[in-house]
């Protein structure tokens, strides 16, 4: 494999919407997100009122990379071998020696032999257009928690376990799932945006400034750029038509679609790039509404559902060529990298707003003080920050049998980074000014597992001289 990678090479450049070319204020959207749910769980499932309450201290639960075991109601954070460096049953952190009497340095039991864990594998879309036949779980004993739209349902998923364990003492099996999920087709369904029904999507539209960052110009430009050069652009999301359509015209401006020569809404990733051999297939919209089924793409356009293989075929008469070249960009390891790579064998560019560190509110985006009410809600951490429960998302720290000293090694989430992702970067912004032929250093066995960050490795990273000081734990 080559050392670096170009889009100057790249045919055809494809994008995801949520969190990759749209930024969300994720404090904002964060608060917004957990509310939904909560007030779901507490209005109609009859959950204790006590969750519609948070401190800023509860945040710091948030961690990307955790997983949830369903069945006993415990969040783990894993090395990059499976075995378990960090665990808490509920919001209550577990102490070293109960972490080594429960798990015993051994695998965690959902990894499978093949060391991938449950959650690599294609079962659910993306919760944001769910369907009855799509529950958005990593498996049936497990939630992979990957992205900033799952984060605050983590936090709520903890309290529910706390508030649940403090009603049934000794309870050691949970059945609370169903009801988050009943939470997410409420609030996610496909007609909800629409309907305006649920406690998302109206405030969404209410106040879309809260929660969306508009793109800045350097992006426009560079995505105009991509198109004078002669490249296939594409925007596949798993949003359906109509909030797609809200959020393209409000960061991109009005006419943000011909900035693509393909959309497809509504992709149910990350089955759009898995589901074989039986795919799905593609569907043309009238006014937001899927209408007829389409056997193949005969040309580019707006679509809806569909599957990757059936694009490929596209792509190829498109760019005249039996093998073009693609590059995915996209923020969810679960439903954009892990199949664009594996199963499509696309590069792919990890968005990481990890790698943005500790941003600072802008003053000009600030609420004024005279706007804000006397029982303000509590401030949220920033998602993409450092959390105090769980460590760095990159690396932890481990005891060693007869060393006197911790030693570090990397998360499964850095590992998946290193293994499946072409590039990580903070934000599309960060290489929009850069020139298409700029030689990225990839993610490679032949590369330091931190060598495809970019333009900074994440200061968890830096600070320890990578690759010679964390101990790999891989068997």
């Amino acid at each position: 494999m080559a050392q670096h990678f170009s889009l100057a090479a790249c045919d055809v450049i494809g994008f995801d919407l949520d969190h990759t070319l749209c930024r969300y204020n994720l404090p904002e959207s964060a608060r917004l997100i957990y509310n939904s749910f909560a007030q779901f769980l507490v209005k109609e499932k009859g959950y204790e009122e006590e969750l519609l309450t948070l401190t800023p201290e509860d945040w710091d639960f948030c961690c990307k990379g955790l997983a949830l075991d369903l069945e006993d109601g415990t969040f783990i954070k894993l090395a990059a071998d499976g075995t378990v460096l960090r665990a808490s049953h509920g919001t209550k952190m577990m102490t070293p020696e109960a972490l080594t009497e429960a798990y015993s340095k051994k695998e965690w039991r959902h990894c499978v032999s093949d060391k991938h864990c449950a959650s690599d594998k294609p079962c659910a879309s993306d919760k944001r257009s769910v369907s009855n036949a799509d529950i958005p779980c990593c498996s049936g004993k497990c939630y992979f928690y990957d992205n900033y739209f799952d984060l605050p349902g983590a936090l709520l998923c903890a309290r529910v376990v706390d508030s649940l364990s403090k009603q049934n003492r000794g309870q050691k099996t949970f059945d609370f799932w169903k009801d988050v999920v009943a939470g997410i087709q409420h609030n996610f369904k496909m007609s909800a945006f629409k309907e305006n029904c649920g406690f998302f999507f109206p405030e969404i539209k209410r106040n879309l400034g809260k929660y969306v960052h508009r793109c800045p110009e350097s992006v426009r430009k560079w995505l105009r750029q991509l198109k004078d050069a002669g490249k296939i652009t594409m925007l596949i999301t798993s949003s359906h038509s109509d909030y797609c359509k809200l959020l393209g015209s409000y960061i991109l401006g009005k006419d943000f679609a011909d900035l693509f020569d393909i959309v497809i809404t509504n992709a149910l990733k990350p089955g759009f790039f898995s589901h074989f051999p039986s795919q799905r297939p593609f569907h043309t919209l009238e006014n937001d509404e899927e209408k007829d089924e389409l056997p193949c793409l005969d040309k580019p356009g707006w679509y809806s559902q569909g599957n990757a293989a059936h694009l490929y075929e596209l792509l190829k008469k498109m760019t005249c060529k039996p093998e073009p070249k693609v590059v995915y960009f996209g923020d969810s390891m679960h439903s954009d990298i892990f199949p664009a790579h594996h199963y499509t064998n696309w590069e792919t560019v990890l968005i990481l707003e990890e790698l943005r560190g500790q941003e600072m509110e802008k003053p000009e985006e600030a609420e004024p003080l005279e706007k804000r009410g006397k029982y303000e809600m509590p401030k949220v951490k920033p998602l993409n920050s450092l959390s105090n429960k769980w460590g760095s998302y990159f690396i932890d720290s481990v005891s060693r049998r007869g060393t006197a000293e911790d030693s570090l090694v990397y998360t499964w989430s850095s590992k998946r980074i290193s293994t499946y992702s072409t590039i990580a970067i903070p934000s599309i912004e960060s290489i929009a000014e850069l020139p298409l032929d700029y030689k990225f250093t990839r993610f490679s066995a032949n590369n330091s597992k931190t060598a495809g960050y970019y333009p900074l490795v994440h200061y968890t990273l830096v600070s320890e001289d990578t690759d010679s000081k964390i101990i790999s734990t891989e068997k």
